[in-house]
């Protein structure tokens, strides 16, 4: 949002520097991105051409005759193409400078003397538009500096607005912000109603009130687009981003920038019939005044006469009814449009207007009829326009209201940490435009409607903070006891997150919103969970996995010449459960690349599925979860006989494995990354760390080769002697694996080592031999296993 401290001047007074107004909105919750000057100081005066003839040795440029003011008249050769005799340019007179340095000099052109220039707005610094001279109004004051007399003085603000603040989008929102804030008065109020000068009117019909609950509509005749906006107006439309186009179509965007209300003008000539606001037919057209034509569908709002439909309802107007130069007669609109269904339809036809920017954020209910008399006032003091009588059709059933809210005055201290002071408190509420109502407990406030973001009781209270000052809150350490024990719920994600880092990862944050595509190809057995007002196609849908935002972080990084990725993230994902949405909190990984950087000592290995492995292994032990089995699995999203499940007593944990190929397709990767995913939830809770003495008793080491079926995963078999070998087990590893020579087809000898040790007394060869024989038997009945001679 862009305003200029001229125009808010007339507004309030402002009795504060630019600083002090920029750190007082900023410090509201308003910032200020930016405060520049209109133009540099320059000396251009206002002069006036009086003849213009040919030059004898150019056919491009002119030789004019300029006078401004007491001194004589001054020859200027120009090449400008609109120069006119009898029109009043910016005049910059001998000895001066323009704002870039350039000085000015009486010199000769092509034999013929020039002293002076004439000058363009880009040459006074104050718009681009260097294709002709700064055209001034005919009866500007010769002689006058130009800079005081287009107020070129002026600052222009340019404010940041978060979306709940839609009520801030025009002048009377800031200046409403900032007599709150500065404790002064507006001096200035919306206009008043104009009386009609004849009966001329269209009748209007809501036939979507949950889309539309007010429109308000005028037949304005006697327009003539002849009439020239007025260089007050044009100039304070550009100095907010708007560009001047004709008299009735600035009008509009004036009241938009003055009041917050959108308005578009109908070529009256062009209706046929009467308005109605209405859902477009499934697959019906309209030609917009950007020159394209959309189909819409059943959820577009239109504004329609008898014979079909003339405008995208709150987001732009159609061709056929747009205002041009040969119009006489038009009929003015203003309306309140539903904010959430205007930005679906906004969105999906992928339209962004000023107009529809406004709507989506929230327009005041109570501003249509105030935005049509204004409009109308303009016109009548601007080109002689006859207004007809004002028809402002409402649906009360369906009009937006400001909320009411239950406040309680102690909750104050309890969020800001500080005691203000019930009556201030009330008086905030007022100056703000509330209604308060005293109860025994607590007080009823009543939001004004152009306050849609003031729902909740903490919303009030943000009010007060605002209000009073972000930087008056107290500065307090917070207290509380000390405890000296581990709570047994301790999040161990910390230490996970340490574990990846120092394996080379590095976290990453991803949209939960992505493509329905996507959603669907990770969880194809459900129906994805899709977004009623998505910010974009692509993020259409509630992520059922974290993997496709990482896999979208890592084809970025590739694309920018990282070919060795490692990235992780904690966050959500989106199920349907049985009855209502499930949201689960997982942990996923990508990866590709090589397993070390480039050095003398490494032979550049690509990291493969047994290293995810153990990293995967390393990150479960942080998460407390020591034993995890690592089971073979088919995953829509992995590669067959490159996955496994993550089980603990029949539960799903999460799956690794490298993506399918079909994966690396759809997401336009080159390579095929290796993923994991941890089910966070499906975790045990952490116990409390807790000492365990070390035995004092020698350890017996017995290392047995066992034969078994290579269908057969070293899993299974681990897992089978832990359960075997008995509570003297210490440690067991798995430290090599063989097939080939001396060893049956089919078959596989997987070499065990068995650790044993007592805490009370030292294992003599009985014990160890009887663990061992039981080990033996175990693996023989439960996989097949058998001593290897």
């Amino acid at each position: 949002m862009k305003f200029t401290t001229e125009w808010l001047g007339e507004w309030m007074p402002i009795r504060v520097g630019p600083d002090e107004l920029a750190a007082t909105l900023t410090m509201a919750g308003l910032e200020v991105d930016d405060v520049a000057p209109v133009a540099p100081r320059q000396d251009a005066l206002i002069a006036r051409v009086e003849t213009v003839d040919a030059h004898p040795d150019s056919d491009r440029l002119k030789v004019c005759r300029v006078s401004f003011g007491g001194t004589a008249p001054a020859e200027v050769v120009c090449g400008a193409p609109n120069v006119r005799a009898g029109r009043c340019y910016p005049y910059v007179m001998p000895g001066t400078q323009l704002p870039d340095g350039k000085a000015i000099v009486e010199t000769a052109i092509r034999g013929v003397r020039s002293s002076g220039m004439l000058c363009s707005a880009a040459e006074l610094g104050i718009t681009d538009d260097a294709g002709g001279l700064l055209e001034l109004p005919a009866d500007a004051p010769l002689g006058a500096s130009v800079y005081e007399y287009l107020r070129l003085d002026d600052l222009v603000f340019e404010v940041g607005l978060t979306p709940n603040r839609g009520d801030c989008l025009s002048l009377l929102g800031i200046a409403r912000e900032l007599s709150v804030l500065l404790k002064t008065a507006l001096s200035k109020a919306p206009g008043e109603q104009v009386p009609a000068a004849h009966a001329d009117a269209r009748a209007v019909q809501l036939s979507a009130p949950q889309h539309c609950s007010r429109y308000a509509g005028r037949v304005v005749t006697n327009i003539s687009l002849a009439t020239p906006t007025p260089s007050w107006m044009s100039e304070r439309l550009r100095r907010c981003g708007v560009r001047p186009i004709n008299l009735v179509v600035d009008i509009t965007n004036y009241v938009m920038l003055e009041l917050g209300q959108p308005m578009h003008a109908f070529d009256l000539a062009s209706l046929r019939g009467n308005i109605n606001v209405r859902l477009a037919a499934d697959g019906e057209q309209l030609e917009l005044l950007d020159g394209s034509t959309v189909t819409l569908d059943a959820e577009s709002l239109v504004i329609a006469d008898d014979e079909g439909a003339i405008a995208l309802a709150g987001v732009m107007g159609g061709m056929a009814s747009s205002v041009t130069p040969a119009t006489q007669s038009i009929l003015l609109e203003s309306a309140w449009f539903d904010p959430i269904r205007l930005a679906r339809s906004a969105r999906r036809l992928n339209r962004h207007t000023d107009a529809a920017h406004r709507f989506e954020r929230g327009v005041d209910p109570a501003l249509q009829a105030q935005a049509i008399e204004r409009a109308t006032a303009l016109l009548v003091e601007l080109c002689g326009a006859l207004p007809g009588p004002l028809v402002d059709v409402k649906l009360d059933a369906h009009q937006s209201r400001g909320s009411v809210i239950r406040f309680r005055p102690a909750r104050i201290r309890g969020l800001l940490g500080m005691d203000v002071a019930p009556a201030l408190a009330r008086e905030i509420f007022e100056r703000l435009g509330m209604t308060v109502t005293e109860a025994v407990d607590h007080w009823s406030v009543d939001a004004p409607a152009w306050r849609s973001d003031l729902t909740r009781e903490v919303d009030l209270i943000e009010e007060i903070a605002r209000i009073v000052g972000y930087d008056q809150l107290p500065a307090t350490m917070p207290s509380a006891a000390l405890q000296l024990a581990l709570p047994a719920t301790a999040d161990l994600t910390v230490a996970a997150r340490g574990v990846l880092v120092d394996r080379g990862y590095f976290e990453a944050v991803t949209y939960s919103f992505i493509a329905e595509s996507l959603a669907l190809a990770f969880a194809p057995a459900q129906t994805p969970i899709l977004l009623q007002n998505p910010i974009a196609k692509d993020m259409a849908a509630m992520r059922p996995s974290l993997l496709p935002g990482l896999l979208g972080a890592l084809a970025a990084n590739r694309n920018r010449q990282h070919s060795d990725v490692r990235l992780f993230e904690f966050g959500m994902r989106f199920n349907r459960g049985a009855a209502e949405l499930a949201q689960e909190t997982a942990l996923a990984g990508v990866v590709c690349g090589r397993v070390l950087p480039d050095q003398w000592g490494g032979d550049g290995r690509e990291f493969d599925f047994y290293d995810l492995k153990q990293d995967v292994s390393a990150v479960l032990g942080a998460l407390g979860e020591r034993m995890p089995q690592f089971v073979p699995c088919e995953h829509v999203a992995l590669h067959p006989g490159q996955s496994a499940m993550l089980m603990r007593d029949g539960q799903v944990l999460g799956v690794l494995g490298r993506l399918h190929p079909r994966m690396c397709k759809l997401l336009d990767l080159e390579i095929s990354p290796l993923v994991f995913e941890i089910y966070l939830e499906a975790l045990k809770a952490p116990t409390t760390p807790a000492f365990k003495p070390l035995s004092r008793f020698p350890s017996t080491r017995r290392d047995l080769a066992v034969l078994v079926d290579h269908t057969v995963s070293a899993g299974q078999v681990l897992a089978v002697v832990r359960g075997a070998a008995g509570p003297h087990l210490r440690d067991l590893q798995l430290f090599d694996v063989y097939q080939g020579q001396g060893i049956d087809s089919g078959k596989k000898s997987l070499a065990l080592g068995l650790l044993f040790q007592a805490s009370s007394s030292t294992l003599n060869e009985a014990e160890i031999e009887q663990a061992v024989a039981a080990t033996l038997v175990a693996l023989a009945s439960e996989v097949g296993g058998a001593l290897r001679k």
